[in-house]
């Protein structure tokens, strides 16, 4: 089969790898019919995230049809259409009993790893290094699919692969963020990144129920959809710092700052700031895994008693981190990895009844074969690119790749 493998940093091909077999009683094989590059993949992309091999396939965000199933496996059936989330639980441990499917204790074989880490095991992910288990991913034609009976969503036949791919990854994400961050009916909430997870965060913090969401970004693409999805944007290249926290207040009741801060940028923000220029340095000599710029804003701008959610990725120890200001205010901090499992079935519901159709961000459908291209149309974000889906079994073509955000495709 065909796959993108990593060959290391800035290195990814597609190439003709052994095909995926069922290996435990509770494993499907999946036919991939779409799939996507995640802002995290760019994490592996550029060398950030360790034990990564030449040869590893990546890929997180992925669904398809059932072509092969374990004995054990009830939950779905040969010839299903299913949606698998990015992270991969048992099912059956403490953690995810508790529903905190991203901590499950048992589906990570490198667990030992990220225990000496993190203090404790991670769950395993779908292409994301040996660290978090060392499974193929799912930039393929094919892809093995542990513990079936606890991840894959069937879905329904009327839904578009586009309108329910992102149930594997960015909306549960988004989702989730706004639900750590407390989102109230009335709140004001201030997201830094305007990129998939960012404006996903956005619409749920709408379905919640938010009177005014205002988005931190740059990038006219970004932008422009952030408005149309209704929010309103502080464009962070025209203002430093001190001015960026002026407009939150300005924006907000009795100018106290937004009730919530949502940092959807994580370990690479970018910038021109002195902080942002100090992080830049202290990163390219190796001082520092991560450049948490953004979140020293988010715990600085948020209002007293506030809350501060992260769905933004970080790997390691953070430089500079504003912890008296967070103590003193008195906010609450929340994190983590997304309990896909626990959202997809809502966020199912929310797009069946016509709530968010969350194809509304895809700007780039190609063949897999053009996913080294992709990956650098996406990293610079030339073209627009703000969300690329790719299609396994759609061959190479001549011609302009299609690009939802062009006027033939809009007419």
């Amino acid at each position: 089969m065909k796959a993108l493998v990593w060959h290391g940093k800035h290195h990814v091909s597609v190439d003709n790898v052994p095909d995926p077999t069922i290996e435990q009683p509770e494993d499907v094989v999946l036919k991939i019919t779409t799939t996507a590059i995640c802002g995290s993949d760019l994490h592996l992309y550029d060398g950030l995230i360790q034990t990564m091999e030449s040869g590893d396939i990546l890929g997180h965000e992925f669904m398809g049809e059932v072509v092969a199933a374990g004995k054990e496996v009830t939950n779905v059936k040969v010839g299903d259409r299913v949606v698998i989330p990015f992270n991969i639980a048992c099912g059956h441990c403490w953690f995810c009993k508790q529903s905190l499917f991203s901590a499950c204790d048992e589906s990570n074989p490198n667990g030992e790893i990220t225990d000496k880490v993190y203090g404790h095991p991670a769950a395993g992910m779908f292409g994301y290094s040996h660290m978090f288990g060392g499974f193929a991913g799912g930039q393929a034609q094919y892809v093995r699919v542990p513990y079936a009976n606890t991840g894959p969503l069937q879905v329904p036949a009327h839904l578009t692969d586009e309108m329910v791919l992102f149930l594997s990854d960015i909306f549960p994400t988004g989702y989730m963020a706004a639900e750590n961050a407390q989102v109230k009916p009335g709140d004001t909430v201030a997201i830094w990144g305007a990129g998939p997870v960012g404006l996903f965060a956005a619409k749920s913090a709408m379905l919640m129920g938010a009177e005014k969401v205002i988005i931190i970004e740059n990038i006219p693409e970004r932008i422009n959809l952030a408005q149309q999805i209704g929010c309103e944007v502080i464009n962070f290249d025209a203002d430093n710092d001190e001015n960026l926290f002026d407009q939150l207040k300005d924006k907000t009741t009795n100018g106290r700052g937004p009730d919530s801060c949502i940092d959807a940028v994580g370990m690479e923000a970018h910038g021109t700031s002195p902080g942002e220029i100090y992080d830049w340095i202290k990163m390219g000599l190796r001082l520092a895994t991560d450049r948490p710029n953004v979140l020293r804003q988010a715990i600085q701008a948020c209002r007293k008693g506030g809350t501060v959610s992260v769905p933004g990725v970080y790997g390691g120890f953070l430089d500079k981190f504003p912890f008296g200001a967070a103590f003193g205010k008195g906010l609450t901090l929340k994190m983590g990895q997304t309990h896909t499992q626990r959202y997809m079935r809502p966020l199912l519901d929310h797009i069946e009844n016509g709530d968010i159709d969350p194809s509304f961000l895809i700007t780039h459908s190609l063949p897999l074969d053009l996913a080294p291209e992709a990956y650098e149309t996406f990293k610079h974000k030339k073209d627009g690119c703000i969300k690329v889906v790719m299609k396994p079994f759609e061959e190479q073509t001549a011609g302009k790749v299609k690009n939802f955000m062009t006027p033939e495709s809009n007419a």
